[in-house]
C-alpha cells in the first residue's frame, strides 16, 4: 500500500511525464515555500518557477519518460534511483547557442530526494548525471581551453 508520501511524489512524477505533461499540477503538489532544487547545476526553484524544468525536459524530449530502477520511502522522505529517458528532437539552448536536435537517445541516470511535509512537498533535490546527458546530447568537454586558461603553477 502506498504512504501518502509516496503518492504525492507518483502524482509528481506522472505529471511531468511528456504523454502527460501537467506542468500546473505538478506545481500544485508543492508547498507554498516548496523549493526544487537542480543541485548538480546549482539552480533552486520557487514559487511560479517550480515547473520551470519540466518544461525544459519536455521542450527538449517531448516524450519524456522517468524509468524507475528503486524506489525508497522512509516516512516523509522518498528516495528514488531513476534514469530520464526520452528522444532530443527539441533545440537545447546553452550559453554558446541552440544546439540543434539529433534525435539521439536519452538514458540520464538520475537520483531524486523528496522531503514530504502534511501531503505537500516541502523540497525536492534532483541530482542528474548532467556530463552522461551532455556527452549524449553530443556536447564534449573542451580540455584544451580549460589548459589553456588555466594560470601556469610552480612546483
Amino acid at each position: 500500500m502506498a504512504t501518502n508520501a509516496e503518492a504525492v511524489v507518483r502524482a509528481a512524477y506522472h505529471a511531468a511525464e511528456g504523454s502527460v505533461l501537467d506542468v500546473q499540477g505538478f506545481m500544485d503538489l508543492f508547498a507554498e515555500d516548496g523549493v526544487f532544487n537542480n543541485v548538480v547545476a546549482g539552480e533552486s526553484y520557487r514559487g511560479e518557477h517550480l515547473g520551470d524544468l519540466v518544461v525544459f525536459m519536455a521542450k527538449l524530449a517531448p516524450d519524456v519518460h522517468r524509468e524507475f530502477h528503486r524506489f525508497h520511502v522512509m516516512g516523509n522522505v522518498v528516495t528514488v534511483e531513476l534514469s530520464i529517458q526520452g528522444t532530443f528532437t527539441g533545440p537545447f539552448e546553452t550559453p554558446a547557442g541552440v544546439i540543434q536536435p539529433t534525435g539521439a537517445k536519452l538514458d540520464i541516470p538520475t537520483a531524486d530526494f523528496w522531503y514530504i511535509e502534511d501531503g505537500k512537498i516541502k523540497e525536492f533535490n534532483c541530482y542528474v548525471g548532467l556530463s552522461v546527458m551532455l556527452a549524449q546530447l553530443g556536447v564534449q568537454p573542451d580540455f584544451a581551453s580549460a589548459v589553456t586558461a588555466s594560470p601556469a603553477t610552480t612546483a
